[in-house]
């Protein structure tokens, strides 16, 4: 039986293993991450254009401050000063990590 081989092995001069190539998917599982642990470019890129965390995740998420807002059970110009503070208190960045459905470590870039 043939199984399929979805690695390979680059050997030195000397002929001893250097590097393994391994799929991607595989890569992530060997190192325990998904593809959740990630900040992604979109929301760097907003970030480093100017726009607060929590802003430029909202964006990306593709919600309005009201719908945030709605979320969090506060009102829409509530999030607004929220989202537009540069220190955002811890408990502030819980909540609105929950209702973005990211880690609040995310609201600290």
């Amino acid at each position: 039986m043939n199984a399929l081989i979805d690695t390979q092995i680059i050997r030195g001069k000397d002929g001893k293993p250097e590097y393994v190539v391994v799929p991607y998917e595989k890569y992530q599982q060997l190192i325990g991450k998904k593809a959740d642990d990630y900040v992604p470019h979109e929301v760097v890129g907003k970030i480093v254009a100017g726009a607060t965390p929590a802003r430029a995740w909202r964006e990306y998420s593709g919600l309005t401050q009201a719908e945030v807002a709605s979320r969090m059970k506060i009102s829409q110009p509530a999030y607004a000063q929220l989202e537009a503070s540069e220190k955002l208190r811890p408990a502030s960045r819980r909540k609105i990590a929950e209702a973005l459905g990211i880690s609040p470590e995310f609201l600290t870039l």
